[in-house]
């Protein structure tokens, strides 16, 4: 039998794709203005200056940061910590495409391309995670 992940509360928003991107940021970096956000997503997608800091306004809105300063520059801190959030979107993933089924998403996984060098990784990760239960 399939064993059902606990669905979590959801006393937290749950970010947007866009709104992620600009979260991995500040999780990687820290506290950062607009400016640094925007010229490190451009890094990789063409978006707008504009765009990032409608976004980050929103999020600000919306409980997911909080910014400081002064009337010209102001610094976004991330309100949401990394790994509960992380951790909400992977249980609304599961639970909405595999029916909260954690060992479905892992055969999937393993049905996916996975090298042999992967398996043996997920294998040892069972094996530790059976020993301190």
């Amino acid at each position: 039998m399939a064993k059902k992940i606990k669905q979590h509360s959801t006393d937290q928003a749950v970010p947007t794709q866009a709104e992620l991107e600009v979260l991995k940021i500040l999780w990687k970096h820290g506290p950062s203005t607009v400016r640094f956000v925007h010229d490190t997503l451009s890094n990789n997608k063409d978006v707008g200056y504009t765009s990032t800091l409608k976004t980050m306004q929103v999020m600000t809105e919306r409980g997911m940061l909080k910014r400081e300063g002064t009337h010209m520059s102001h610094v976004y801190y991330p309100l949401l910590e990394e790994t509960k959030t992380l951790g909400s979107i992977l249980d609304r993933f599961v639970h909405s495409v595999y029916n909260g089924s954690v060992s479905k998403l892992l055969v999937a996984i393993m049905n996916n391309d996975t090298s042999p060098e992967e398996r043996e990784k997920l294998k040892e990760l069972l094996a530790k995670m059976e020993k301190n239960t």
